[in-house]
């Protein structure tokens, strides 16, 4: 069977192809990061106008690339939510018309689902259960995974997104958009042991996370740095760059932490990172440590960290095989909790 996978819930416009015989066949994406940087965030507007007019030349690239004809897709997957309603009416109209001509079935896919289950893109994947932390501008969260369809939330944010504490604090120091990848090379060449930061809610026993609070604390130390009279323009510059450096590491603490207690509570010894902030190099070494403790942790490959079509494709085919599709009406959630779909909910 091979599924077209359209993602468009915020600002990237991600076309697969994927083949349950064969893997994935194809994928292309465009990202709008330009279009929203001189406004410095993502406008709903600009995002929904701007997938209405990639999504058909990306379709036909993923065609000409897998060398197949619009005919030979047996059923197309798009992502219904979470997401801005307008991204999400995009590509679920374009989803709902393209399978009425095929006269194949069509599925509205859960987005978080999608990066929950990119790993399972790559040659070693991971196998279930499993921990799943999803870090993104929009979610934290760590998932016991049983199976496919099969979640269960274990911890969450209770304010801001990692990703979003990320940009929110790249904002504050005068970087570019999107913050969050502009702050971690910023902290490249900073010290993280110059400012001192603290690690919300590592001392309670639950797995939720708090990202205001240091996103708060990083802008105070900042305003009080500012406010001498005597800096100069050096000093400022590694002072922004020490204090990148504490805020990431600050993050990264508290993920691989909560994740560590996820794991000792689960009885699993498997994590998944995935979602935007798992391409973060400094996770990503920190998250290969739990090895030494008889860990596996396992990632999606870089390019399928961010929003993307082989996500959608991957996670619609596993659930099309079980016999599941959406019926002709276009129904988008642009709120939609997880664990809403254990066991087929």
């Amino acid at each position: 069977m091979i599924t077209l996978g359209i993602e468009s819930s915020c600002d990237e416009t991600g076309l697969a192809l994927y083949c349950t015989e064969r893997g994935l066949l194809a994928h292309a994406l465009f990202s709008q990061v330009d279009l929203h940087a001189l406004y410095g965030g993502v406008v709903p507007e600009l995002a929904s106008r701007d997938h209405v007019r990639r999504l058909v030349p990306l379709t036909r690239q993923v065609c000409r690339e897998a060398a197949i004809e619009l005919g030979d897709i047996d059923a197309v997957a798009y992502t219904a939510g979470p997401g801005l309603a307008g991204a999400l009416l995009t590509g679920a109209m374009m989803a709902r018309g393209l399978a009425w001509s095929l006269q194949c079935p069509a599925l509205g896919v859960h987005h978080l689902e999608g990066h929950v289950l990119a790993p399972m893109l790559e040659p070693e994947a991971p196998e279930f259960p499993f921990v799943c932390l999803l870090v993104s501008g929009g979610h934290t969260q760590l998932i016991h995974v049983q199976a496919p369809g099969d979640y269960r939330l274990l911890g969450e944010s209770i304010d801001d997104a990692a990703g979003e504490a990320f940009d929110k604090t790249a904002k504050m120091l005068g970087l570019s958009y999107p913050g969050g990848p502009a702050l971690s090379k910023l902290a490249q060449s900073g010290n993280c042991e110059v400012v001192s930061l603290p690690r919300p809610m590592m001392d309670r026993a639950d797995l939720d996370f708090s990202f205001s609070g240091l996103k708060t604390a990083a802008i105070t130390r900042f305003k009080a740095f500012t406010d001498r009279t005597d800096v100069t323009d050096e000093e400022l510059g590694q002072f922004k760059a020490d204090l990148a450096a504490a805020f990431e590491q600050a993050v990264v603490d508290v993920l691989i932490g909560k994740s560590r207690r996820a794991l000792r509570q689960t009885g699993l010894s498997r994590l998944v990172i995935s979602g935007g902030v798992s391409a973060n190099r400094q996770l990503r070494e920190a998250a290969d440590s739990l090895e030494s403790e008889g860990m596996q942790v396992f990632y999606p490959r870089l390019e399928f960290c961010t929003d993307n079509g082989a996500m959608i494709a991957l996670a619609g085919a596993s659930r099309l095989q079980r016999g599941e599709k959406s019926d002709l009406a276009v129904s988008v959630k642009p709120r939609w909790p997880l664990e809403s779909l254990m066991m087929g909910q």
